[in-house]
């Protein structure tokens, strides 16, 4: 059995209030004195033909439209749409003729005993085709959401791995000058794995996580390097920014990339980064130098930066900017995104 969502509530219940105003109608715009009567319809009859009428109603929209409305069926569907019909009239006629016959002696009542059968089946099939058509669309952005975060979940899993062997390379060189600083990093590492493996699982998480998941990854990198690669960088979200989220791992690949292309053939090289926030919105910047990297050193490139715009349309489309430069041997990225 189905849950009764709160949008199938709120639908039953407005049934519920269209037909219950239809059937005592009587009882509220006319008096007993009368029978209840509008005009030359008596007041029971009103009701009883709104049953009549709520069986032609759900019985074509909820039956004959969504089971015969097709190209192998559709005779069929105007057969027995022929049949309801004529059904609701021979009954409401025997009715009338049984208990009130005097409407019968006058004809110019019969387009308001009769006609409503007609109008009822015409009402019915613009519902079926209301509620199909808002049905689709449902289902139609219920798939798109779905591949949406298909496609987001394979980007996710794509930047864990590039992320963990570039760091693994970084602690290969570290290992191999068998520097005292390798336990320090390894410590660091496990803090960052920790992050991408527990952490990151929702849709969004706090952006100061991702910040302390930034500054951690940057303080492993001045650890590997020293003071052979001067890394200058400027954080400043602010106690007042604990209430924003931000997709997770979103800003590390930019870290990455100047670490990986700004660190291997430069004989001066320097990193900045620069991240704050203001009303709503976040500024992040990263420079490095690069010199032109030795043949055949592209052959395998990064996923990063191709990763992080495809999260940015996927998630942030019209609510950020990103630009990148590389003129005068500086690789130069401005992003800008509204915290949504």
């Amino acid at each position: 059995m189905k849950p009764v969502t709160k949008s199938r509530y709120v639908n039953i219940t407005l049934h519920v209030l269209i037909w219950g105003v239809l059937l005592l109608l009587p009882y509220f715009v006319s008096t007993a004195a009368n029978g209840y009567a509008i005009g030359l319809i008596p007041g029971l009859f009103f009701t009883v033909a709104g049953l009549i009428h709520m069986g032609i109603f759900y019985g074509n929209a909820y039956f004959l439209y969504p089971v015969f409305f097709n190209r192998r069926f559709w005779w069929l569907y105007l057969l027995l749409s022929a049949l309801l019909i004529y059904a609701s009239l021979q009954l409401k006629y025997h009715i009338l003729d049984t208990w009130f016959p005097f409407v019968l002696k006058t004809p110019s009542v019969y387009k308001f005993v009769f006609g409503p059968s007609i109008a009822f089946f015409i009402i019915s099939i613009i519902y079926r085709k209301v509620i199909d058509q808002v049905s689709f669309e449902k289902e139609q952005k219920e798939k798109q959401a779905a591949q949406l975060l298909t496609e987001l979940k394979f980007l996710r899993s794509q930047i864990s791995p590039h992320f963990l062997f570039n760091v693994l390379t970084n602690l290969v060189s570290l290992a191999r000058k068998k520097s005292d600083k390798l336990e320090q990093s390894l410590i660091m590492l496990s803090d960052l794995m920790r992050y991408m493996l527990y952490d990151t699982r929702g849709n969004k998480i706090a952006l100061q996580k991702e910040i302390e998941y930034l500054n951690n990854y940057i303080a492993l990198q001045k650890l590997r390097f020293g003071n052979d690669v001067p890394v200058n960088s400027s954080i400043e979200a602010g106690d007042e920014n604990n209430g924003y989220s931000i997709e997770p791992m979103l800003l590390i690949p930019f870290v990455e990339n100047a670490f990986k292309h700004g660190t291997g053939y430069h004989e001066q090289p320097a990193i900045d980064i620069a991240l704050s926030v203001n009303r709503e919105r976040l500024f992040f910047e990263v420079k490095n130098t690069f010199e032109n990297e030795p043949a055949g050193s592209g052959e395998n490139p990064g996923i990063g930066l191709n990763n992080v715009r495809s999260r940015l349309n996927l998630l942030y489309k019209d609510n950020y900017t990103l630009t990148l430069d590389d003129r005068n041997n500086v690789f130069h990225i401005v992003l800008t995104l509204k915290l949504i």
